[in-house]
């Protein structure tokens, strides 16, 4: 049956039915440690086209959409919930990380990927090989940490870091989506009509920086004058015109070239750590429609993937997850923090805190709203990889924390 063509009614039921079964099964993370995004990732395939609900869901753009705004909601939260006093003293490694860590990574998969694409018949995509152009491409969209993953999986685990580390790791993943999405663009940009210039790249990236955190810090600022001076009759008020501020911060972030995911981070992060008037129904309602947002993206991108195409990128997929994993992500952590004072065993765990999520699954949507040659095959090699990071990582956050020594002594309040 198809989605965009079924009655209302039938419509709220499916939603109601996803939802109701997302919450229920949300309870295998704190009996299981299984994250959330996995669980409900899981959901929205079984009730796609090759599942139990047997949902027709084929609209790329429509999910980019979704998944947009479902993650301005999931960055901001995130940066509500960041204390100044934990990434103060980290800003220095977590910037370090979001963009010259990010380029390592792109460098190091997408010259892996075009290697054995291009080498190995049965690791081919489609019987054909790729470029490098397009090793580098897939490699800039899955280069980043993804801060839905990581926040989720950080908050809800049992795991409990210590202040400087889990501010790292929050730091890094809220910041380092700019690159990430520049590198994309400009890679696919170059594919598709064959023009790059370095200088505009470069121009293009302090420019989305620089937008970004004079808006964030602004919009933080005036979100904060705004709770504070307004008076509005109803408490209720408070968190949707706050939840308005940041979609218009978002908005104007984008049209003036800047990256609205950077932006709204900062923006909640300098509203965070300023009082505000309302702020426990503004926290709680920040809670609720964060749990929301997550459990209606990850649902879509359940829906968009057809699970038997799985099995054909599965030895692509598991081949390239394996090396971001175990190679390319260390690798670039553990160049850019040399000169820093971090042990070898926080390097470590950072490496292993390397999940992918949201980010890499909408990125790889752009080549699918362009038409570009195996934009399919590299959707669904995407999806692979981000399900083996979410469940090899995810699951084992802390058996690594343990082994490593690096649980706080207290758990987080």
């Amino acid at each position: 049956m198809l989605f965009s063509i079924l009655p209302v009614e039938q419509i709220f039921l499916i939603v109601g039915v996803l939802l109701a079964a997302s919450v229920l099964a949300s309870q295998l993370t704190n009996r299981f440690g299984i994250p959330s995004l996995l669980i409900f990732l899981v959901i929205g395939m079984l009730a796609g086209t090759d599942g139990i609900g047997n949902i027709e869901f084929d609209h790329p753009r429509l999910a980019t959409y979704i998944g947009e705004a479902a993650l301005t909601v999931i960055i901001f939260s995130g940066g509500l919930d960041t204390e100044w006093q934990k990434i103060r003293s980290v800003l220095k490694s977590g910037f370090g990380l979001s963009t010259v860590g990010v380029a390592i990574s792109v460098f190091l998969v997408g010259t892996f990927a075009w290697l054995i694409l291009g080498s190995f018949s049965q690791f081919k995509i489609g019987g054909d090989g790729i470029s490098w152009g397009q090793g580098l491409l897939l490699g800039a969209i899955i280069s980043s940490t993804d801060a839905a993953a990581v926040f989720s999986v950080l908050r809800a685990s049992p795991t409990h870091l210590p202040t400087k580390l889990q501010g790292l790791l929050e730091l890094e993943s809220g910041t380092n989506d700019p690159i990430a999405v520049l590198l994309t663009t400009s890679i696919l940009q170059v594919l598709l009509a064959g023009n790059f210039s370095l200088g505009t790249f470069i121009g293009r990236l302090l420019l989305s920086i620089g937008v970004a955190i004079a808006l964030g810090y602004g919009s933080g600022r005036l979100m904060a004058w705004s709770l504070t001076h307004l008076r509005l009759y109803a408490q209720g008020l408070y968190p949707v015109f706050l939840l308005a501020l940041v979609y218009e911060t978002s908005g104007i972030t984008t049209l003036l070239g800047g990256s609205a995911v950077l932006a709204v981070y900062i923006a909640g992060a300098v509203l965070g750590n300023r009082s505000f008037v309302a702020s426990d129904i503004i926290l709680s309602f920040q809670d609720s429609i964060t749990w929301l947002a997550q459990i209606l993206m990850f649902l879509t991108f359940g829906l968009l993937v057809v699970p038997a195409h799985l099995p054909a990128v599965a030895g692509v997929g598991t081949a390239i997850a394996l090396f971001l994993i175990f190679v390319a992500r260390p690798l670039s952590v553990f160049i850019t923090l040399s000169l820093s004072k971090w042990e070898w065993k926080e390097k470590l765990f950072i490496s292993w805190v390397g999940l992918r999520g949201s980010v890499p699954i909408i990125l790889s949507i752009l080549p699918l709203n362009q038409q570009m040659n195996q934009a399919d095959e590299l959707f669904y090699v995407v999806f692979y990889v981000v399900l083996v990071s979410i469940s090899l990582q995810g699951l084992t956050l802390l058996p690594m924390a343990k082994m490593l020594g690096l649980l706080a002594p207290s758990p987080k309040v």
